[in-house]
C-alpha cells in the first residue's frame, strides 16, 4: 500500500493534539501504510484570512498533501451545524475535490484527551505520581461545558506540585503533549463526533484510493 501524507488545517496551535488521534485512525484503518501528517503552520503569512476556504486554499498551496483534514471545535453549536460549515467551507475552496476529513470535536480537542490518567501523568512531568485524578467518564466526554479546564485542572493535579513550583507550571503548553502519550484512542469510538470523523477518514480513504 502507499504512503499516506496529510495536512491538518485546526483552529489553533494547541490543536495540533489532533495529530496523534489522526495517525492513530488512519493506522488502525490501513495498517501496511505508512502515514505522515504534517499541521498547517499559516502564522509565518503576514494576514492569515479570516474565512475558512481562503485558509483551505492556503493550506493546499502550501502542504500538498493526500488528505486534507480540517478541524473546528464545535463548542457551543450543534455538531451537524459545524460539521455543515466546514463543507460548505471545502466545497467554496476546491474546484476539484480532495479527498478530506472534517473533524469537529465537541466541545473542543480537549474533550478526546481525557481517556489515558498515565499520558496524562506524563505529560506533566510526573509519570509515577499516585494522587488520584478522577478522569471523567467517557461517554459523557463530548457533554462537559469546558474540557480545556478540566484538563488543565488534571495536568496540575498530576505534576503534584505546589506552591511557587505550581504556579510556574505551563499547563496550556502541556495540553499537546497529552496526545502523543496516548498509544489507543479505541475509547473514544463510540462517542457521536469522534465516530463522525471516524466515518470522515473512511470517505478520504474510498476517493483517495479510487485515484490510484
Amino acid at each position: 500500500m502507499r504512503d499516506i501524507s496529510y495536512t491538518l488545517l485546526s483552529d489553533g496551535s494547541s490543536d495540533r493534539g489532533l495529530l496523534p488521534i489522526i495517525n492513530w485512525l488512519l493506522r488502525s484503518k490501513r495498517p501496511d501504510s505508512p502515514v505522515r501528517g504534517e499541521w498547517a503552520d499559516l502564522r509565518p503569512l503576514r494576514e492569515v484570512p479570516a474565512r475558512l476556504e481562503r485558509r483551505i486554499g492556503l493550506a493546499l498551496d502550501l502542504y500538498p498533501c493526500d488528505i486534507l483534514v480540517v478541524h473546528r471545535d464545535a463548542e457551543r453549536d450543534p455538531l451537524e451545524a459545524r460539521i455543515k460549515e466546514v463543507a460548505d467551507a471545502l466545497a467554496r475552496a476546491m474546484d476539484t475535490p480532495v479527498p478530506h476529513v472534517i473533524a469537529v470535536p465537541v466541545r473542543m480537542t480537549e474533550a478526546w484527551l481525557l481517556i489515558d490518567e498515565a499520558a496524562i501523568r506524563h505529560a506533566a512531568g510526573n509519570p509515577g505520581g499516585t494522587i488520584p485524578l478522577h478522569l471523567p467518564p467517557t461517554r459523557g466526554l463530548e457533554s462537559l461545558p469546558n474540557p480545556k479546564a478540566v484538563l488543565v485542572s488534571l495536568l496540575r493535579s498530576a505534576s503534584e506540585l505546589s506552591g511557587r513550583r505550581l504556579s510556574k507550571l505551563r499547563s496550556l503548553s502541556l495540553v499537546s503533549r497529552v496526545s502523543v502519550n496516548i498509544p489507543d484512542f479505541s475509547a473514544l469510538t463510540h462517542l457521536p463526533a469522534f465516530s463522525a470523523m471516524s466515518q470522515s477518514v473512511d470517505r478520504a480513504l474510498e476517493l483517495l484510493e479510487s485515484r490510484c
